[in-house]
């Protein structure tokens, strides 16, 4: 398990999450992410951010697997914050972030998305938030930029996906490839932005949050505060635990 960074010489770093078998990122793995992300925005020589991951996909979200076998709350509490951190990190990076999204992008990964500036997909890429039936709460702030309100209610209540041609069709994802040419794509996409003048794109980063109309960071917090609520009530383990005894079945 690792999450790697590479600095190519035009600017474009490349952060690459690797934790087999589904890309479930552990509590360390979301502090890595939002530490990558804060190294990225600090450094001068970086133009532009490519996201990507190795193996079946994206992401499956947090590892439910490794929360049930830590006693007490530690374990959500790590995870709700890690993945806060990560999903700011990348939103207040410096620079654009492109998300390079293969296969399943689920739960957390729709939050590492959804905050990126720009989404590239490979053709099998699908996107889903399935909180509701891990008896939790979270990343409808992410969801919330990339399909209409209606449809993220319906997604949300029924745990439902949407393919990245969907969101293609949105503009919320800015292109789809086949799966062998994801990463030439978007490296591609980074290698654009990486020509321009980093302090124009610097400044437009920051500008374009500035306007945006949602508080991400408020908003995705107000939804965490349902998520321990429905801990301490004993609700989520029963459908952690639920999970986990069945394998930990990305379908169910």
């Amino acid at each position: 398990m690792s999450l790697s960074t590479t600095l190519r010489p035009n600017g474009v770093r490349i952060i690459t999450m690797d934790y087999p078998p589904v890309n479930a990122l552990p509590v360390a793995g979301w502090f890595a992410v939002a530490e990558a992300m804060r190294e990225a925005s600090a450094d001068d020589a970086t133009r532009a951010v490519v996201l990507r991951a190795e193996g079946r996909g994206f992401n499956a979200g947090v590892d439910i697997k490794e929360m049930q076998q830590i006693e007490g709350f530690s374990g959500i509490l790590g995870a709700n914050r890690g993945c806060y951190e990560a999903f700011k990190a990348i939103y207040e990076c410096s620079s654009p972030v492109i998300s390079a999204v293969n296969g399943f992008c689920l739960g957390g990964g729709v939050g590492l998305a959804g905050n990126s500036d720009v989404i590239v997909a490979s053709d099998d890429a699908y996107f889903g938030v399935p909180e509701v039936d891990r008896g939790a709460l979270g990343a409808a702030t992410h969801l919330s930029r990339l399909v209409p309100q209606h449809m993220l209610r319906s997604m949300y209540y029924t745990s439902r996906t949407v393919t990245a041609q969907r969101l293609e069709e949105f503009g919320s994802v800015s292109a789809v490839v086949p799966r062998t040419e994801l990463d030439e794509a978007a490296l591609g996409f980074a290698d654009e932005i990486a020509k321009k003048d980093p302090r124009v794109i610097r400044a437009a980063k920051e500008a374009l949050n500035g306007i945006d109309p949602i508080d991400v960071n408020r908003s995705y917090r107000f939804e965490q505060g349902f998520t321990f609520e429905l801990n301490l009530a004993g609700v989520a383990d029963e459908h952690r635990d639920a999970f986990v005894a069945d394998g930990g079945n990305l379908e169910t």
